[in-house]
């Protein structure tokens, strides 16, 4: 859509929006960005990078803009709707600002990611383990780029936000306008993004130590070193070939779980036979493997780890479905008698401003935790009702809420964040 002149505005421009989200033609656009004081304008938490970003909300969505040159705005807005089209853990990308001023700024208009949260209010927090669970969550996001063609060329902490997952963490791209795809990479490539992430880690982790939000000891030099490791793991597990005797084709089957343990689909195996031996090889490997399992079950949208605790949980109904009725219980009827009977009425009964700490399937991932842990110090069955109950109050209500993670209610800041806020703010979007 073109903008028809408004007040304030000496300039045509135009504006190219998803269907479904807001025209944005009530704002300043005519203004620079770092000035602008806005109604709608409000302070998310946020990474640093070198463009200036500014966070708009419209009813209980809230959209980040971030000012940059007409071309690179438009190609990284071409190739986040790709990413996506390929199921590819991104920000959704909304629409295109163009011809904006005298100096021709654009803007690339991307949806804040409900329940995102930048590195250093993780690491911030203090959490147990939480720094090898950003970093398994990195190198999965690295590697399923990889597999797809894509060069990244600016993996760093700052370009990446995280969801929490069933305890663990998923990390999803922000910014990408460096990246370049390519129908495969090369060995080359791959090991220059590994690279470029391995020093941006680095600066990222001893800037935080220059704030004091990391202790001095630790190193992340060590930590650098042991991406490349993960890395290296994943990539061999999903990418090698396996030879063996013809004998032993049940090796098929165990290569195949294994990689499906880990998270990924193969949807095609390479198999080659070279007089009594076989050699195979995945040739495409998609991350979602629980995911769309519990997707075709339930219709419910969660991420891997996420997927994987409820498709257990489904499991463990299924067993006492068949036991109290004494007999076989289809799969897909214990599906929808969980959904029903477990999984809906638990969330339902969350007040809703407790409900916005966490996703749904995070609360009942911890739910299911504290009924454990509750029924280990018991020494007893702990019910979900009763799990629900304690869980609401002893932990839930002193957790702070995720879903929008604005400036002035974090607990901690990230380096030079006040400074950086007004003046080179990225991508929490």
């Amino acid at each position: 859509m073109t903008d028809e002149q408004q007040p304030g505005l000496d300039t045509e421009f135009e504006i190219v929006t998803k269907q479904g989200h807001p025209d944005f033609l009530d704002l300043p656009w005519g203004e620079p960005l770092e000035t602008w004081n806005h109604p709608r304008f409000v302070k998310m938490a946020h990474g640093i990078s070198r463009h200036i970003v500014r966070f708009v909300r419209y009813d209980d969505k809230v959209y980040a803009l971030k000012e940059t040159e007409p071309g690179v705005a438009k190609a990284e807005y071409d190739i986040l709707k790709r990413m996506q089209e390929h199921h590819l853990p991104t920000v959704d990308p909304i629409g295109v600002v163009t011809g904006l001023g005298p100096l021709d700024r654009a803007m690339l208009i991307t949806r804040y990611l409900d329940f995102s949260l930048p590195y250093w209010y993780i690491i911030g927090r203090g959490e147990f383990g939480i720094t090898d669970k950003l970093l398994n969550a990195g190198v999965v996001l690295l590697v399923r780029l990889h597999l797809d063609g894509i060069f990244w060329g600016d993996c760093s902490l700052s370009n990446i936000l995280f969801r929490r997952d069933a305890g663990g963490m998923m990390a999803y791209l922000v910014d990408a306008e460096t990246s370049d795809w390519e129908t495969s990479i090369s060995d080359a490539m791959r090991f220059y993004d590994l690279d470029i992430a391995q020093e941006n880690i680095i600066g990222g982790i001893l800037d935080l130590q220059a704030q004091g939000r990391i202790p001095e000891d630790f190193d992340p030099y060590d930590l650098a070193d042991h991406l490349r490791i993960r890395y290296d793991e994943l990539w061999d597990e999903l990418t090698r070939t396996d030879k063996f005797d013809f004998a032993e084709q049940w090796r098929i089957e165990r290569r195949v779980r294994r990689i499906n343990d880990l998270g990924f689909d193969v949807e095609e195996l390479s198999i080659s036979r070279d007089g009594t031996s076989l050699r195979i090889k995945p040739v495409l490997v998609d991350e979602g493997h629980h995911a769309r399992e519990l997707r075709r079950r339930t219709g419910l949208e969660v991420q891997e780890n996420q997927a994987r605790r409820l498709l257990a949980d489904i499991a463990g109904y299924q067993v006492w479905l068949e036991r109290d009725s004494g007999r076989s219980i289809p799969a897909a009827v214990a599906a929808a008698r969980w959904l029903a009977n477990v999984y809906e009425p638990m969330l339902e009964s969350i007040p809703a401003k407790l409900g916005e700490r966490l996703e749904p399937a995070e609360i009942f991932h911890e739910i299911l935790e504290h009924r454990y842990f509750m029924a280990q110090r018991l020494e007893r069955e702990v019910s979900n009702e009763e799990a629900l109950a304690d869980y609401l109050d002893s932990e839930l209500t002193v957790r702070p809420t995720e879903r929008q993670l604005l400036a002035d209610r974090t607990a901690v800041t990230p380096p030079a964040f006040n400074e950086a806020l007004d003046v080179t703010s990225d991508i929490d979007a």
